[in-house]
């Protein structure tokens, strides 16, 4: 079950291969992705020093006013990965200049994980061919439920 997509995603990046991760979270940041607050969009994930890191992503405290002080939304988040994921990712960025696209939070079991992907970004007219089949596909369908 999906708590958080990012629909942009698939516009934005041509997505090659997904990954799975673990992430640290407050108490309170898990109460709120369970109502499904938040927003992955414009965050993307970074690998820095054996380390990787979801950067970007809103996820607001659970009660505004019970927050603790100096709580900030959009901070770094650790993602939790395997010293063999973490070689292969840092390998594919940097020989193939590849970003790491973030693309939903979801529940697994009682754990939340972040589901990404390599991704490459899509050029103007790309953006457009995507919405131009889109649309196609839209309208075949709807003509199909007509029948």
């Amino acid at each position: 079950m999906s708590l958080l997509e990012n629909k942009k995603a698939g516009l934005e990046y041509e997505l090659g291969e997904k990954y799975e991760a673990g992430i640290e979270l407050h108490g309170f940041e898990v109460k709120t992705l369970r109502e499904k607050h938040g927003s992955l969009i414009g965050s993307y994930v970074l690998v820095k020093d054996g380390q990787a890191y979801l950067l970007g992503a809103f996820i607001p405290p659970y009660q505004e006013k019970n927050a603790p002080t100096g709580f900030d939304p959009k901070r770094t988040r650790t993602l939790l990965l395997s010293k063999k994921e973490l070689r292969t990712l840092t390998q594919e960025v940097k020989e193939k200049g590849l970003t790491l696209v973030p693309l939903s939070l979801y529940n697994k079991g009682t754990k939340i994980k972040l589901g990404f992907a390599l991704g490459r970004g899509k050029k103007k007219y790309d953006k457009r061919e995507t919405l131009k089949k889109k649309t196609v596909d839209r309208e075949t369908r709807r003509e199909h439920k007509l029948r």
